[in-house]
């Protein structure tokens, strides 16, 4: 029998911990509370969930912003299940700075070579997860977000709460509706997109997987990547 070598698997996906997972305003509160409990004598252990379709780690259908784009559960998931991406190194941007395109040419040019349609923007905020600064992220050019459409992009992948600048005073959404706009998809709060760029995969694989609500404009996902072998 052949022995098959497991794969070195990174997670993408934030844990979801009760009273640790930031929402953004009118968003619900993740909560976790047990309905059935062993310690309790019952028969299993079985929990209630409260969260929302953009709680934690999470994908953006374009019905999120589109009253006549796709659901979750009609998204293309040969977009998202077992498929090539190209990620971008952007840790040098700091908060409230904006992704230009000529931050993205060296991963352009690769997205030109690989045919990727998946790309995750890596600026290192997920260690800011669940501080206060979290929403002072950078933020991606509009511009910039419809040349990488124009590559041929599909997916847009963050470890930022957004794509677009987040301020007190306001809430931007000019790429999510570029994206969503063209038929894409959004998955925002993704974490340790450094490990992806440190390891120097030669091509990385990515899954993200929504759960199938029927009709509903997102979904938490667990998003893992791993590098392919040839």
């Amino acid at each position: 029998m052949t022995r098959v070598e497991a794969h070195y698997v990174v997670d993408l996906t934030h844990a979801l911990v009760p009273g640790e997972v930031p929402a953004c305003h009118g968003h619900p509160c993740y909560s976790a509370s047990p309905s059935l409990s062993l310690a309790r004598g019952d028969l299993a252990n079985v929990h209630t969930l409260t969260l929302g379709t953009h709680t934690g780690t999470h994908i953006d259908a374009p019905y999120h912003f589109f009253a006549d784009g796709a659901s979750v559960d009609n998204l293309d998931l040969s977009l998202l299940a077992s498929v090539p991406a190209v990620v971008a190194d952007l840790r040098a941007r700091g908060a409230h700075e904006r992704i230009g395109w000529d931050d993205l040419v060296e991963a352009a040019e690769e997205i030109k070579r690989s045919g990727a349609r998946v790309v995750l923007l890596c600026t290192g905020w997920s260690r800011r997860w669940n501080k206060p600064d979290y929403s002072k992220h950078p933020f991606l050019d509009v511009d910039a977000a419809r040349r990488l459409l124009d590559l041929g992009v599909k997916v847009l992948g963050l470890d930022m709460m957004s794509p677009d600048k987040v301020t007190e005073d306001e809430e931007r959404a000019d790429v999510h509706r570029v994206v969503l706009g063209s038929g894409g998809i959004i998955v925002e709060n993704l974490t340790n997109l450094e490990t992806l760029v440190e390891r120097r995969w030669a091509r990385v694989m990515v899954s993200l997987m929504p759960l199938n609500l029927a009709g509903c404009d997102g979904s938490p996902v667990r998003a893992v990547a791993w590098e392919h072998e040839a």
